[in-house]
């Protein structure tokens, strides 16, 4: 697999020797693969936090590169989010 196929590690866990990686997720013959880490933390809950901060990191990314408004990339996301889990 070519190197370009990699995302960086951001440059503050490749500073702290405590930081793990959490989770990992690939397209593979155009369909979803994830390796995660289970057992961080014990409420599910807890995964939940996480997937919005992820959310608001992904929104503020379609900011930065296309000028897109946070709230309405934040209402999209939910709304794919609501769309698979139902």
């Amino acid at each position: 697999m070519p190197d370009q196929d990699y995302l960086e590690i951001p440059q503050a866990a490749g500073a702290d020797p405590n930081a793990f990686e959490l989770l990992r997720v690939w397209v593979a013959n155009k369909q979803q693969h994830v390796s995660l880490r289970t057992g961080v933390w014990e409420d599910p809950a807890a995964w939940g936090i996480m997937l919005a901060d992820l959310a608001r990191h992904i929104a503020e990314t379609y900011r930065q590169e296309e000028g897109r408004v946070v709230d309405a990339t934040l209402q999209r996301i939910l709304a794919g989010i609501r769309a698979e889990l139902g």
